[in-house]
């Protein structure tokens, strides 16, 4: 039995279990908002989508790993090594990006002149799954 491509697999899944609960946390939110006021549903929307791009991370990482490992230039065990501990913390920047993200709908709906501030937070968050993303191509 092959078990080389665990790490792939891992890095892929684990980006996009955190992208469908960030984004689950946030589209309830912004359900929620949406039956109480009238317009600016799209700011809604746009901020509930957010999390998913986590899950491009782990796709990216997933063929770019597959390539190292077919190409030699890493082993299956590191490739492991690499894609659960990258994939863990793409995975909590995106339920934590989706968690912001619901408080700034929340905050945006009583508030609408906060939005643009509220926003900045869930950037700063994706900017952990980055450091991650970045960090997992160098080790490649």
């Amino acid at each position: 039995m092959d078990f080389s491509m665990f790490g792939p697999g891992i890095v892929l899944g684990l980006g996009c279990i955190g992208s469908a609960i960030g984004c689950g946390i946030a589209g309830m939110a912004s359900h929620g908002v949406m039956t109480h006021v009238d317009e600016g549903h799209g700011k809604f929307i746009g901020l509930s989508a957010m999390p998913s791009s986590q899950s491009i991370y782990g796709f990216v990482l997933m063929i770019l790993m597959r390539n190292a490992l077919k190409a030699g230039t890493v082993s299956p065990m590191s490739a492991v090594g690499i894609a659960l501990f990258a994939g863990l913390a793409i995975m909590i920047s995106a339920i934590y990006q989706g968690k912001a993200a619901a408080t700034a709908i929340q905050a945006s709906a009583k508030q609408p002149a906060i939005f643009g501030k509220s926003a900045a937070a869930l950037g700063i968050i994706e900017s952990f799954a980055l450091f991650a993303f970045v960090f997992a191509l160098l080790l490649l």
